[in-house]
């Protein structure tokens, strides 16, 4: 499949895009309650330091369990996370309104 604007739609461009934007939420997540780094939110929340910079990274392939961990931490439903995820990557990275 092929869209015009974005060229072929490829495995590896939707795992790039979902990956982004999921830590795109999950910095903004971490900065609405009031943690400027994400170190001292996953020590705060007993999450392993490392992992959790992968996933505000971009670079964990998260599994649903470490889904379930942080969205039980920020106190959202899987619809809320999702609609966020969506928002998120239909902005493409520029700063939406809060």
């Amino acid at each position: 499949m092929e869209r015009p604007e974005f060229g072929p739609v490829t495995e590896e461009k939707i795992l790039q895009q979902f990956a982004e934007s999921v830590a795109r939420v999950f910095v903004g997540l971490r900065k609405e309650k009031g943690y400027t780094s994400y170190e001292s939110f996953a020590f705060d929340h007993e999450f392993p330091r490392a992992q959790y910079w992968r996933v505000e990274t971009g670079r964990h392939n998260l599994t649903l369990r470490t889904l379930t961990k942080l969205l039980i931490i920020h106190n959202l439903t899987l619809e809320e996370f999702l609609h966020r995820v969506i928002a998120e990557a239909a902005a493409g990275g520029r700063k939406t309104p809060a």
